[in-house]
């Protein structure tokens, strides 16, 4: 039996997408082209991929020529509201394509004006699976189409089979480096640990031993010189290990916090509310946040008691790190490189957070952390 030339077409774009989903390595340009190559290989003239994680949240991870009145304010109807494909999707009852009632986002643009829909009501709805692995649906439209037909359906379930695949190969790939990454740092911080280390301990017994042998002032002074900034440049090498390799960070951020204010020679008072179950990331980012301004702490407060609150709230975590030192002028237009402050930022916008610090000179410093999850 020949095949058709519309099922010869399909092949063609089947193979098309999945040699750039082979080839692409970046989650966000890799949807971004097999959603592009889609919509110009098919009828459909707009798509969108949604991402909704274990608790329900969607995120608008792509998009291709969407109507005015759903781009409209930065897409802002399609990343905030339910709709019936994700509701039906957190609910488990979307397991396959399908053909969906009325987009109550077109619904609701149309109800607030928002511009010109392209004539498009109605679209079709697949979930992007891997195994037992659900990440989320992709969507397609055309203008006055109010359903799609078998052979429409089955391509779509073949693209999104091939998203979700190469969706959880790039996760396993991440997920790959990262490991490979802690592998690395664990074995520069032995390195460091085995030999600059223990080089900058015996420094520092020498210089001792020769200030006790000596009996010329100037000499003595020498050597005590040598002691204090051997064991100066030893400290700060023992924190850079610790940043490196985090003891304490498998029985969380708290724990790990509280032994590296320890080795800074800091008292954290300690305040945990709520049942606090963390993501490696997020984990990961509190962690680093934690050190920057413990170190802050160390050098520029002037005090050895630190208030150290971890709190769950109810879509939030929520650090904050307060000493009652010195504190600082803080102008929020202006980034501060001597104390981190740019670096902690950036750390915890990108992963969605907002980091806040009040400061005044005499009245300490307060460093706030929300991150949602």
């Amino acid at each position: 039996m020949k095949m058709n030339q519309e099922s010869l077409s399909n092949i063609g774009l089947l193979k098309e997408i999945a040699e750039l989903l082979n080839n692409e390595t970046e989650l966000s340009s890799m949807l971004s082209g097999a959603v592009k190559k889609l919509i110009r290989g098919t009828s459909f003239t707009t798509g969108w991929i949604f991402f909704i994680d274990k608790e329900g949240s969607h995120e608008l991870v792509s998009h291709e020529n969407l109507p005015k009145s759903l781009s409209d304010r930065n897409c802002e109807l399609m990343k905030k509201g339910g709709c019936w494909c994700v509701n039906r999707f957190r609910n488990g009852k979307l397991t396959k394509a399908s053909n969906i009632i009325e987009c109550q986002r077109i619904e609701q643009a149309i109800e607030e004006n928002r511009g010109d829909t392209d004539e498009i009501t109605y679209h079709a709805t697949v979930p992007l699976q891997s195994g037992n692995e659900s990440f989320g649906l992709l969507n397609v439209a055309a203008p006055n189409k109010t359903h799609f037909s078998t052979d429409e359906l089955a391509l779509l379930e073949s693209v999104a089979f091939q998203i979700g695949s190469a969706i959880k190969r790039i996760m396993l790939t991440k997920k790959e480096q990262e490991v490979a990454l802690i592998g690395e740092r664990n074995r520069l911080a032995r390195d460091l640990h085995d030999s600059v280390n223990q080089l900058l301990f015996s420094l520092t017994l020498t210089a001792r031993g020769g200030a006790e042998m000596t009996g010329e002032a100037e000499v003595k002074d020498t050597f005590k010189t040598i002691q204090s900034l051997a064991q100066e440049a030893l400290s700060e090498m023992r924190a850079l290990i610790w940043q490196l390799r985090p003891h304490g960070l498998e029985n969380g951020v708290v724990e790990a916090a509280k032994g590296y204010a320890d080795m800074l020679g800091l008292t954290l008072e300690l305040k945990v509310e709520g049942v606090l179950s963390l993501s490696s990331k997020i984990e990961e980012v509190l962690w680093r946040v934690s050190q920057e301004a413990l170190n802050n702490c160390k050098k520029h407060s002037g005090e050895k008691n630190i208030f150290y609150t971890l709190k769950s709230e109810a879509q939030s975590i929520r650090l904050t790190i307060e000493d009652r030192g010195y504190g600082f002028q803080y102008d929020r237009k202006q980034t501060l490189p001597s104390v981190g402050i740019q670096g902690m930022r950036e750390r915890v916008k990108s992963i969605g957070g907002d980091l806040t610090i009040d400061s005044g000179l005499g009245k300490g410093t307060t460093i706030i952390v929300q991150i949602p999850y």
